[in-house]
């Protein structure tokens, strides 16, 4: 019994991991990066400017954050132990070259999280008191009109938290 229970694991994680998976990121992130038009590339100035150089505007309302500081909420919300201690592990596993693969799939990548944060910024709600909700199970409920999605998103991510 635990035998099959551990071959049957070892099956799906083989269907889960494996090439389909690995095509089917980086080709959306091919996909996105040309349909963007490289906005990784043509728009890493404008990102720089933003996010290092220019200040809050004078206009601004009481409690908003400025570029800098939305910039660094966002990478401390995506970047923790595991992606450094992937690379180190990616790295030893298998060699240079890994880091060479893990470089490519980042630059294909940031087209897919450009992509994410436009929609859950475009198909975010404010409720009555102004505060702001959004992400995935936002956007796919009301963006593609698939409530069912959206919540089973959303279960996957609790389990997963």
């Amino acid at each position: 019994m635990e035998a099959s229970l551990l071959q049957f694991f070892k099956q799906a994680s083989n269907l889960v991991w494996g090439a389909p998976l690995l095509i089917l990121l980086v080709g959306t992130g091919i996909y996105l990066t040309i349909r963007l038009r490289g906005i990784q590339i043509t728009k890493l100035g404008h990102a720089l400017y933003l996010g290092l150089i220019k200040r809050k505007e004078e206009g601004d309302e009481p409690g908003d954050i400025s570029h800098f500081q939305a910039l660094m909420t966002a990478l401390s919300a995506t970047v923790g132990t595991g992606n450094i201690a992937g690379v180190a592990t990616a790295i030893a596993a298998g060699g240079p070259g890994a880091l060479f693969w893990m470089w490519v799939t980042g630059l294909f990548g940031m087209a897919t999280k450009y992509s994410e944060a436009v929609l859950a910024v475009k198909y975010r709600e404010v409720d009555e008191n102004g505060n702001m909700s959004g992400g995935p199970m936002y956007y796919l409920d009301r963006g593609l009109k698939a409530r069912w999605l959206g919540l089973l998103f959303a279960i996957f991510a609790a389990v997963a938290a």
